[in-house]
């Protein structure tokens, strides 16, 4: 992690408005696709107290970050169990994870250290929470890691195309980057499409955002719905019915995201 500017050890203990003037800039939370509902919602408002409580300590923001890892992998095991308290504590669990997601980089905004450690770090966690937990649906529907089957095969797959969503959006910028282009700005004009097809689809996707089901907080709601069904009812139809339906929505959005992008600005 590189020197910091000396804001931490000019203000050690800073009061919410200063620091939130300097880890919560307009940059980071007015982020078209960068900062997810929820952190606008309450996360940000949460995660704020925690940061503050960190700044006085030698706790690091790649540590933190860290956690995320462990954190994401944690909630997929649990959600592997079939039975509706794994559902409930692998949502709780994502929770936490999304709070901690933003104390990671206000702590390094404030302390005015940047590392390409911990973006990395932050990409390989998300990575894994969402692909693991598409998995662990799977895993559930077929009752449990002691009973893998098909219905797992189908989480495998809907982990894949998940990860492959993702990775379209890093390799925007990694084309960029090998052909001496500036980093895309994350704004809707850029990411509008020049195709009048691929525009209405946007928009309708926009209007009905199915594709956030593959996100791991709005996944783990699903699954706690399926739980509670299944609760009801007895079996495991709901969380197989949610398998087939993820992997049906992630195929439809590596496909739209492909096209999306080819026919933005991004790669302009």
């Amino acid at each position: 992690m590189t020197a910091g500017t000396g804001t931490s050890q000019a203000n050690p203990r800073p009061s919410i408005a200063e620091l939130r003037a300097v880890a919560q800039p307009p940059s980071t939370v007015g982020r078209v696709s960068g900062e997810h509902w929820a952190g606008r919602l309450y996360q940000r408002h949460l995660s704020i107290y925690l940061t503050r409580a960190l700044v006085p300590t030698r706790v690091s923001a790649n540590a933190v970050t860290w956690s995320l890892v462990v954190l994401g992998i944690g909630s997929a095991v649990v959600l592997t169990i079939p039975h509706l308290w794994s559902a409930v504590v692998a949502f709780l669990l994502i929770q936490v994870q999304g709070t901690v997601d933003c104390v990671d980089g206000e702590l390094a905004r404030w302390r005015g250290q940047h590392s390409p450690v911990g973006i990395y770090v932050d990409r390989v966690a998300h990575y894994v929470t969402d692909g693991a937990l598409a998995v662990a649906v799977g895993v559930h529907a077929d009752g449990g890691l002691g009973s893998i089957g098909g219905w797992t095969a189908v989480g495998l797959a809907t982990g894949f195309l998940a990860l492959l969503s993702k990775a379209e959006t890093d390799l925007v910028h990694v084309a960029r980057a090998q052909t001496g282009l500036e980093r895309v700005a994350d704004t809707a004009e850029t990411a509008r499409s020049r195709a009048g097809l691929i525009r209405r689809l946007r928009r309708f996707a926009a209007a009905m955002p199915f594709n956030r089901a593959l996100l791991a907080l709005e996944l783990t709601m699903l699954a706690v719905v399926a739980a509670v069904v299944d609760a009801a009812r007895g079996g495991l139809s709901a969380f197989r019915v949610l398998d087939v339906g993820l992997l049906v929505v992630a195929g439809i959005v590596v496909v739209g995201h492909l096209l999306a992008t080819v026919t933005s600005d991004r790669l302009r």
